[in-house]
């Protein structure tokens, strides 16, 4: 099976993003997948200094010493990572885009700055619920798997759910589910 890491940009670990992730995470492993799951908002890491000073060190691919040291191993070694993340201005969190940029460093590893290729999927929580609402991450995310060379294994969108806990109910949980089953 599958090793998944999940990225979770939510800065509420008990909000709507984490119902899309516990929905994930639970029926992917009925599957037999391996989940390491990061909880940003509770990690200490720092903005990328655009210093080009990774790739180095194969066991340390940045020169920062911050929490992406745990997150790096999990990282190259998983087949599928899981973007988890409220919308926030038409946008992922910054505490995902910063673990986002941080990653580059592995990519420093290859002379050619090649990504490793992965599966990913895109979890997604937000006030708005209509389409119009989704494009502009939508179009992100597509346009950074097009760029990474990386697989679109689908994608949930859940609007409407700003408060705490209106995810509870939600027919994205069901999504989510087959989504999870379907890997």
């Amino acid at each position: 099976m599958s090793k998944i890491i999940i990225l979770n940009g939510s800065p509420r670990l008990h909000g709507n993003t984490a119902g899309l992730i516990d929905t994930f995470k639970q029926n992917a492993e009925k599957r037999g997948h391996e989940i390491t799951l990061f909880n940003l908002q509770k990690m200490n890491i720092h903005p990328c200094l655009g210093c080009f000073g990774g790739g180095k060190n194969p066991n340390k691919p940045c020169i920062q010493e911050d929490d992406m040291q745990q997150i790096y191993p999990a990282y190259e070694e998983a087949d599928i990572v899981v973007l988890a993340s409220p919308m926030y201005y038409w946008s992922i969190t910054a505490q995902l885009k910063t673990v986002f940029d941080r990653l580059f460093a592995v990519a420093e590893k290859d002379a050619n700055y090649t990504n490793p290729h992965k599966g990913c999927i895109m979890l997604m929580a937000a006030e708005g619920n209509n389409k119009n609402n989704f494009e502009p991450i939508e179009h992100y995310y597509h346009s950074l798997l097009e760029h990474l060379g990386w697989k679109n294994l689908g994608e949930i969108y859940a609007g409407g759910v700003m408060g705490i806990g209106d995810i509870k109910g939600h027919p994205a949980l069901e999504d989510v589910k087959k989504l999870a089953l379907s890997i």
